[in-house]
C-alpha cells in the first residue's frame, strides 16, 4: 500500500470475529510488519463506505466468512514516522458461515483459534495478545435508525453509541 494513496491520515478497520466455539478468526499476512504474524482481518475504510461496511467486505474479502456486527469494542490511534496519523477501529462481530477461503494474495493463512491459544502462540501480534488477554466486550453499539436530517445528504449513515 502506497503512503501517497491515502494521503497522511489513515483509517482501517479490524474485527475480532467470534465463532460459536469462542474462537476468534485469525489471519497470517504475506507482506508488512504483520508478516507471519497472527492478527485481526483488517484493512482500510474506502470511499462511499461506513466503518461497519468496511470491516464486514474486509473480513468476506481476507477470509470468506460473512459476520455480523456486535459493535466497537475499542480504537488503536498512532503516528507513523512523525507525519502519519494511523487509526484502527476494531469491532467484535460474530461469524455467521464457517466456511474460509483464504485470499491468497495477501494471506498465508487464516483459522479460528481461542483467544488463550493466541495469547500462548509465539506467532501472535502484540495487538493480538493485548486483545485476548482481555474479556473484550462491545463497548459502543450501532444505531442506525437515528438520522440526522436531510440537510446532510447522507446515503448512509450510523451512530455508535
Amino acid at each position: 500500500m502506497s503512503h501517497s494513496k491515502r494521503g497522511n491520515v489513515w483509517l482501517a478497520v479490524s474485527g475480532i470475529v467470534e465463532n460459536e466455539n469462542g474462537e476468534w478468526l485469525v489471519v497470517k499476512k504475506k507482506y508488512g510488519g504483520l508478516k507471519g504474524l497472527w492478527s485481526l482481518p483488517a484493512g482500510f475504510v474506502e470511499q462511499g463506505e461506513t466503518i461497519d461496511e468496511a470491516v464486514l467486505r474486509e473480513i468476506k474479502e481476507e477470509t470468506g466468512i460473512t459476520a455480523t456486527v456486535n459493535g466497537v469494542v475499542g480504537i488503536r490511534s498512532g503516528v507513523i514516522e512523525d507525519h502519519i496519523s494511523d487509526n484502527m477501529i476494531i469491532f467484535s462481530l460474530t461469524a455467521i458461515t464457517k466456511d474460509i477461503v483464504t485470499q491468497e494474495k495477501e494471506l498465508e493463512e487464516v483459522i479460528f483459534m481461542l483467544p488463550e491459544e493466541l495469547v500462548m502462540n509465539p506467532d501472535s501480534s502484540n495487538l493480538i495478545k493485548d486483545l485476548a488477554n482481555r474479556n473484550i466486550k462491545p463497548k459502543l453499539i450501532k444505531y442506525d435508525h437515528f438520522h440526522p436530517g436531510n440537510q446532510f445528504g447522507y446515503s448512509s449513515y450510523a451512530l455508535f453509541l
